[in-house]
């Protein structure tokens, strides 16, 4: 087991208020998920790790995203397009000097998989190796071309290398990574975690498959608190001792509930899942026959993301559990919709003393697959004083999200399931069983005894 801490990008960040907070991030998981039909997902931007590279003494620090199949990162020297306001981590404004890194041949199978399955024949000729030694198999010499590669909302220009990766005290011999000189919109780089070749846990179960073909993070439950914010989430690498089962302070036992992960033809790099249904109290509502399950063409299914704050759901079915949430909670409080509009979210109250909030449940395929969400993962609850007027008022906001008409979202899953509904979960992606597991944790107490018992 190998063990690294997850940090939250809104440790460093800087909002004037909840409104401007909420906005922000509910307009880039609006964006992420609308933008990942024909592309991977744009780079997930909530939880960095950093490893070391080689002989480099600064260690690199990338996105580490579970939507994306790609290990890269900005090299020296490097020029990003279209950069200004983006969030410049230091590989960005110092970026690392790989002189001493080993350029990927033309003829590897990393070669072929970063330029989507080309032949070797093919990239090394785009390599100019002489025709003859194409025909005799003798172009090792010659470097793997650059490659282009686009996300939603940027791209970049990268060659591919070789080095020795640092994660804690684990060490990887000739680890493949793209080295971008130029970029569009994208001046940080990416851990990929998704389905693929180049991705960190593929490279990682070539050297040891007990790390790689099993991993799981533990996001601590922030709700934007800027003390909890800065707690570091847990990245498991491999199996713990009690993983299934686990003692928890009350002297029960946690469980994973777990979903068998599908298969898509089109986006094999993600993790899509099956939803039946979503429960709001005891009435469950239906999930639409594309959220079940992933045609031949690759659509549907839903995506268990680490990059994409809010869970994104299909018009028709969002309206269906907001309208019996409304039924609900808009008996008793008054909507807000002024505060919609300065968030982005909704259904929002303005909320009296008590406020009773139906529990909302996801009802995954395969089995008895239940993930009962905790009250805070779903409705986010805050003092709002815009109106000064009537001094401060609690607010409460539902933080699920509408991701578009059905109709529009061929060429791609049909939902994501974001991290903000992952907190106090330890999210398990298990790659030999082909399955995704949920189990409730304290996640900042995880860390801490992982932590001990490591040392």
């Amino acid at each position: 087991m190998l063990l690294l801490p997850l940090t939250h990008t809104l440790s460093q960040a800087q909002f004037n208020t909840t409104h401007h907070l909420l906005k922000s991030t509910s307009a880039r998981s609006a964006a992420r998920f609308r933008r990942q039909l024909s592309l991977p997902l744009s780079p997930g931007s909530d939880y960095t790790l950093s490893f070391n590279l080689g002989h480099q003494a600064q260690p690199i620090t990338l996105y580490m995203d579970t939507g994306s199949d790609l290990v890269w990162f900005p090299c020296a020297p490097f020029k990003c397009i279209l950069c200004e306001g983006k969030p410049n981590e230091p590989n960005a404004s110092s970026p690392p000097n790989i002189t001493r890194s080993v350029a990927v041949s033309c003829k590897s199978l990393a070669c072929s998989a970063a330029h989507n399955l080309a032949s070797s024949s093919d990239l090394c000729a785009m390599a100019r190796c002489p025709l003859e030694s194409i025909e005799t198999s003798e172009c090792g010499n010659f470097k793997c071309p650059p490659f282009y590669y686009a996300y939603g909302d940027g791209s970049l220009i990268a060659r591919l290398y070789r080095d020795s990766l640092a994660l804690s005290s684990l060490s990887l011999r000739n680890f493949t990574f793209g080295c971008a000189h130029t970029a569009l919109a994208e001046p940080t780089g990416v851990a990929g975690f998704g389905r693929g070749l180049l991705s960190l846990p593929a490279q990682l179960a070539t050297l040891s498959p007990h790390l790689g073909n099993r991993f799981s993070y533990c996001l601590v439950s922030h709700s934007f608190d800027s003390e909890r914010v800065r707690k570091p989430s847990p990245l498991i690498l491999g199996r713990y001792e009690e993983k299934e089962k686990e003692k928890i302070s009350g002297g029960g036992m946690v469980e994973f509930v777990y979903t068998p992960m599908l298969e898509n033809p089109k986006h094999p790099y993600f993790y899509i899942v099956s939803l039946t249904g979503i429960s709001v109290g005891k009435r469950t509502i239906p999930a639409p026959e594309m959220l079940r399950r992933v045609n031949h063409r690759g659509d549907g299914g839903v995506v268990v993301d680490s990059g994409t704050t809010f869970t994104m759901l299909p018009e028709g079915f969002y309206n269906s559990v907001v309208n019996e949430f409304d039924s609900r909670v808009g008996r008793v409080n008054q909507r807000a919709r002024k505060i919609e509009e300065k968030t982005g979210l909704a259904p929002c109250y303005y909320l009296n003393a008590v406020a009773e909030v139906p529990v909302v449940t996801l009802r995954f395929g395969g089995g008895n697959s239940s993930v009962v969400l905790p009250r805070k993962n779903y409705f986010y609850e805050f003092l709002d004083g815009s109106d000064e007027t009537k001094g401060k008022r609690r607010v409460g906001c539902l933080m699920l999200m509408n991701g578009g008409d059905e109709g529009e979202l061929s060429g791609g899953p049909g939902a994501t399931l974001g991290n903000y509904q992952q907190q106090g979960f330890e999210v398990v992606y298990d790659l030999e069983e082909k399955r995704v597991g949920f189990a409730k944790r304290h996640c900042a107490s995880l860390w801490e005894r992982l932590n001990r018992d490591k040392n």
